[in-house]
């Protein structure tokens, strides 16, 4: 089974959680540790990449050590095409469709496209739509920002990413973000679209995951507190159990 039918099944089942790991903030051996960790508190794959401070290399030695502590799928989040690794499952071959700037709408697409078929990467198409405050990933991708109350901006992106065939959206409010995306969003989005719904960014807690989960979302992302908490498999545990339940 492919890592786009392995998620479409466990979406057909219940809410999904996926583990964000930054190369950049970590040691890969650290990392890997941590991974196994997630897998062991529930998590149903790992998400690897980062807005600044990598390197292709950092990215493969990253990769090669969660692959050596996780059964679970390990799936690129790229930056750019740079940063591609053929050690992973499967890429998020997305646009940022907010973005101002040509390289994250289509350019880095077109760059690293040749670069995932020589690899061996399976290409999951996203739609990626960054809303308020955006935090870091706004700032890089010059992202025209969706207000916090613009629900029918997110709503109509969301369509067009369907429309132009992508097999899934990703609502972001950016890592370490104060606030995940409004629920309200969530759920306007949700009942608009076909495809599955992935949210991160600023969830920090099992309440939120649950908020969120029940507002519409399908597949819930978690990574900053992965990366601050002191006691990162209770923490996670807490969220993935409060997902699971709605």
């Amino acid at each position: 089974m492919g890592v786009y039918s392995y998620l479409v099944d466990l979406v057909s089942r219940g809410k999904v959680h996926l583990t964000l790991i930054d190369p950049d903030k970590q040691s890969p051996e650290d990392a890997g540790i941590i991974a196994g960790i997630a897998e062991k508190c529930g998590t149903d794959g790992i998400m690897v990449g980062g807005s600044t401070g990598l390197t292709k290399e950092l990215v493969d030695e990253t990769i090669k050590r969660i692959k050596e502590n996780v059964s679970v799928p390990v799936i690129i989040f790229p930056s750019g095409a740079a940063y591609l690794s053929g050690k992973a499952d499967a890429i998020f071959f997305m646009s940022f469709l907010n973005s101002t700037l040509r390289k994250f709408l289509i350019e880095e697409q077109v760059e690293g496209a040749i670069y995932v078929k020589k690899l061996g990467l399976e290409p999951i198409s996203m739609g990626y739509i960054v809303v308020e405050p955006g935090m870091t990933v706004g700032k890089v991708g010059k992202a025209k920002l969706i207000r916090r109350d613009d629900y029918l901006t997110a709503v109509k992106y969301s369509l067009a990413a369907q429309y132009l065939g992508m097999k899934l959206v990703y609502l972001e409010a950016g890592s370490g973000a104060p606030q995940p995306v409004p629920e309200r969003m969530i759920s306007e989005v949700k009942k608009n679209i076909d495809i599955p719904l992935i949210v991160g960014g600023g969830i920090r807690d099992g309440e939120s995951a649950r908020k969120i989960a029940k507002a519409g979302a399908d597949i819930i992302v978690t990574g900053t507190v992965v990366e601050e908490s002191k006691d990162i498999e209770r923490k996670l545990r807490n969220i993935i159990l409060a997902l699971k339940s709605v």
